[in-house]
């Protein structure tokens, strides 16, 4: 017996390879994606009575692709009827050979090239960044509606209309679904890797559900890392940002419980860190450096290569991190940025200063803006203001591990009048 949960979990797993695959034959995004629809639909109707198939991910992509030719068949007539049928027999063809890859889990050049020209085709630049971004979260990272909109901060509606004007431009500008050449690549750079950074953030701290992680997601960022890397492998971003992903992956097993409950960096067991992930990691950092063109992705995988070499927390080059943070700053002066600043501020100058810096922010809507105003009130004494600071960080997370260990922490400082001991040290939330 297959249940349900079972199979959304596939369907969010492999959503993205399969629209992928289906735009190129289909022509559409829309038509993609509603092929894509139907056949979850078909698995929930059959998967759990006759189990899941041999290989859940070749089904989905046949099942899709048959469901949308009958749909499109059954739409044509005359000779558009028999242009289009055969059109798709040809496109059928080219298909048949990607699901046998697939269905045999051959690890296959063609299907991960669909993936990226979907990217690309979603960050052209006739979409502007946020639609771009957002329109390749939902199309590559089976991420729903209402998960981008709290990525962004912005009502479902508001992103759902986004979702579609942006659809239709691709549409109406006839964006061309391909790798752009050589001399088109760079502008497409800086958006195409938001969007792999945006995937992974969402998988290393999944904004909804039951678990803090989701590790589909963030194998998933980190391969696209790597093709944007081969593919442009003299553009210092692409590898600081696959540094970044890397040194932050290599900590996964640390940030969870045996019971899934979130734990802070202060408290992680470091001989769960993965060590061939952080050496990667710090290689990749160290020929950045030797280019010498420093950006935001860069940067932030120094700070976490800080991080990497130090045994314990207290071991931690917090005055280095701190002068990154400062770097960071400058050229991306965003709060989220200023957030972190301020934790490592309050480990080099103490709690009051970097609940000062804090305070002067605007991000009043942010969960980690009251989670780390609540630990420095903490580390202050004012246990009241803490604990409220907890409860109110709670009510704006939608994750029901990090909903769990804020509401831990705000009932042990009303039982206590002290609270839980240790420095307030977090993964940093990222810009």
């Amino acid at each position: 017996m297959v249940h349900i949960s079972e199979i959304g979990e596939i369907f969010r797993q492999e959503y993205g390879r399969s629209v992928a695959v289906l735009v190129r034959v289909l022509g559409s995004i829309d038509a993609a994606e509603d092929a894509v629809q139907d056949a979850f639909a078909e698995a929930v109707a059959r998967w759990p009575d006759a189990g899941l198939p041999p290989s859940p991910a070749g089904w989905i992509i046949t099942t899709a692709r048959n469901r949308a030719i009958d749909h499109l068949r059954r739409e044509a007539s005359g000779r558009d009827k028999i242009a289009r049928s055969a059109l798709l027999r040809s496109e059928d063809a080219a298909l048949n050979e990607e699901t046998v890859l697939i269905e045999n889990t051959v690890e296959a050049d063609a299907v991960e090239d669909n993936q990226l020209r979907l990217i690309f085709t979603c960050c052209h630049p006739a979409l502007n960044r946020a639609a771009q971004v957002a329109l390749t979260l939902k199309l590559l990272g089976g991420l729903t509606t209402a998960e981008i909109a709290r990525a962004f901060l912005i009502p479902e509606p508001t992103m759902a209309q986004r979702l579609v004007r942006a659809k239709a431009k691709i549409r109406d500008a006839r964006i061309p679904y391909r790798i752009p050449s050589g001399a088109e690549l760079p502008a497409r750079l800086s958006s195409v890797l938001a969007v792999a950074y945006l995937i992974f953030n969402e998988g290393y701290a999944a904004s909804s559900g039951t678990g803090l992680v989701r590790e589909d997601l963030c194998r998933e960022a980190i391969r696209l890392g790597r093709l944007i890397v081969d593919l442009m492998p003299d553009e210092p971003e692409a590898k600081g940002l696959l540094a970044l992903m890397l040194l932050l992956d290599a900590r996964r097993r640390a940030r969870t419980g045996p019971d899934g409950g979130l734990v802070l960096l202060a408290d992680q067991d470091r001989s769960l860190w993965n060590s061939e992930l952080i050496a990667e990691g710090q290689s990749l950092v160290r020929q950045c450096l030797k280019r010498n063109m420093p950006g935001p992705y860069q940067i932030q995988a120094a700070i976490n290569a800080v991080h990497g070499d130090a045994a314990t927390l207290e071991e931690t080059d917090w005055r280095q991190v701190l002068a990154l943070y400062e770097q960071l700053l400058a050229v991306e002066p965003t709060p989220v940025v200023a957030l972190n600043r301020a934790i490592a501020l309050a480990e080099v100058d103490g709690p009051a200063a970097g609940l000062a810096a804090v305070e002067r922010l605007e991000l009043g809507s942010y969960y980690l803006f009251h989670a780390v105003k609540a630990e420095l009130l903490r580390r202050l004494g004012r246990t009241k203001e803490a604990a409220a600071a907890y409860l109110e960080a709670r009510e704006r997370t939608d994750n029901d591990a990090e909903r769990s260990f804020l509401e831990a922490r705000a009932k042990a400082l009303t039982t206590t009048g002290s609270g839980p001991g240790g420095q307030s040290s977090a993964d940093p939330p990222g810009p």
